[in-house]
């Protein structure tokens, strides 16, 4: 009785998730900034270090696009290259415990390498498959 009861809960928590959802009053939100909004959210979030831009790339403009759309593409670029540092993270403890797939790395039978030093799998791991990898991140940079 408990364990049919239970399932039955469960199924209908899970159903929920994709009810529609109620609409509400979205608020907008500002996609691209200029140098000067960029200098008072500095000052707000920290006001010890303020605005610091070495580089000047809050004044630069690249393909010949406006100083905003550049703003945008920096702040793209940053936030996907840190979720892609993040998981690289992730993937390197991973290696260096010794955790890899079940199954086989190569249609013909071979196994993932042994060793849990990751710079010595990678240079065991054979060149297409390394140029399988190139080839998603070249696919996943070009498509974003």
């Amino acid at each position: 009785m408990k364990l049919a009861l239970a399932s039955i809960l469960s199924l209908a928590a899970g159903a929920s998730a994709f009810a529609p959802a109620q609409s509400s009053a979205r608020a907008s939100t500002k996609v691209q900034e200029t140098k000067a909004d960029l200098e008072v959210l500095a000052k707000q979030l920290n006001p010890i270090v303020g605005f610091y831009d070495p580089l000047n790339l809050a004044e630069a403009e690249f393909w010949d696009y406006d100083n905003e759309a550049t703003i945008g593409f920096l702040r793209h670029a940053e936030i996907k290259h840190g979720r892609i540092a993040m998981f690289a993270f992730v993937g390197y403890i991973a290696h260096a415990n010794g955790i890899k797939f079940p199954w086989a790395m190569n249609l013909d039978g071979t196994s993932f390498p042994t060793g849990n030093n990751p710079p010595e799998i990678w240079d065991s791991v054979s060149d297409s498959a390394k140029w399988q990898i190139f080839g998603l991140i070249a696919f996943l940079e070009f498509w974003s």
